[in-house]
């Protein structure tokens, strides 16, 4: 899913937290930014190691 797709779904499920799974060079900073007004849903990132 590309971060708008993920966006869109979580605001459509509203989880009280989301923790982004990515790989490749997607960005998970883009997916923070496009949730940023929807105080409902907190963004948690983990580093990926």
């Amino acid at each position: 899913m590309t971060p708008e797709m993920v966006a869109d779904a979580a605001k459509a499920f509203k989880p009280k937290i989301l923790y982004p799974y990515h790989y490749g060079k997607t960005d998970p900073a883009k997916l923070v930014n496009l949730l940023k007004g929807n105080p409902e849903i907190e963004v948690r990132v983990r580093k990926m190691e």
